[in-house]
């Protein structure tokens, strides 16, 4: 089902020419609660849509899913669609992933893993990629032309996006959220629910920073790339380099920083 994912609203504006009574367009941040075969795993904010997406890309990305086939992906756990206002989606593996260990509370929208508990559960899930990394002319030319396709933050100016490209430097998918982890949950999901991961010939950009998180994500889901718009953290290039993956960042224009390109 649509969702509005933007408000018109009217602000009162401060410039050279005083003050104005002017309209604005502000992104929808709305809870939705994601069940793993009816089990609560999370409640993550986020825009609405691409609802079903976000939550395949989770459970895939947070390992919740192993080798479990997603059966199907529906609104709501419990009750009706309606009465849980499309905030309520449930991930149906027919019960063949393991019982799910849900988060102890509810997650912001640029909440990921955490714990140096968590990041070791991590390395030993996760195999080195062996996959070519991208040509650094297709990395540069891919994240030029994705700046410029952010429909929401054009229109809004707060939101984050993730977005899939190939080996030509085209953009294949896009998405867009208040959370960024959400937006990059969104693209893995839709790769994920049309059995295209892991994803070895395409690089996953981000209009965020380079956390731990997002390489963890982008290991996940089998990216050879992840090219960010700012710079990464100490952890996300180790991270990266542990896992084979190209990490990229201040990706602006014609200009970008490769952190191990060894």
């Amino acid at each position: 089902m649509a969702r509005g994912r933007t408000k018109h609203v009217f602000t009162h504006r401060v410039d050279s020419d005083g003050l104005r009574r002017i309209p604005d367009e502000l992104i929808v941040e709305e809870p939705m609660s994601i069940r793993l075969d009816d089990e609560l795993v999370a409640t993550t904010m986020r825009t609405p849509g691409d609802d079903f997406e976000l939550a395949a890309g989770f459970c895939f990305t947070e390992g919740l899913l192993r080798e479990a086939e997603i059966k199907s992906v529906r609104y709501c756990g419990q009750g009706s669609a309606s009465e849980s206002e499309y905030n309520d989606v449930t991930v149906d593996t027919a019960g063949t992933a393991a019982a799910p260990t849900p988060r102890l509370g509810p997650s912001s929208s640029s909440c990921g893993i955490c714990g140096a508990e968590a990041i070791e559960q991590l390395y030993d899930r996760l195999n080195k990629l062996e996959v070519e990394p991208f040509d650094l002319s297709t990395i540069s030319a891919a994240a030029s032309e994705i700046t410029d396709q952010q429909a929401l933050f054009t229109a809004t100016g707060t939101v984050h996006a993730a977005a899939a490209f190939n080996r030509k430097g085209d953009l294949v998918l896009l998405r867009e959220d208040i959370g960024r982890h959400n937006a990059v949950d969104k693209v893995i999901g839709r790769l994920l629910l049309d059995k295209k991961l892991p994803a070895k010939d395409l690089g996953l950009w981000v209009s965020s920073r380079a956390s731990f998180e997002m390489v963890q994500k982008a290991w996940a889901a089998g990216f050879p790339a992840l090219v960010a718009v700012s710079g990464p953290s100490a952890l996300a290039v180790e991270t990266a380099s542990r896992a084979g993956l190209q990490l990229a960042g201040f990706a602006r224009g014609s200009r970008l920083n490769i952190y191990n390109k060894d």
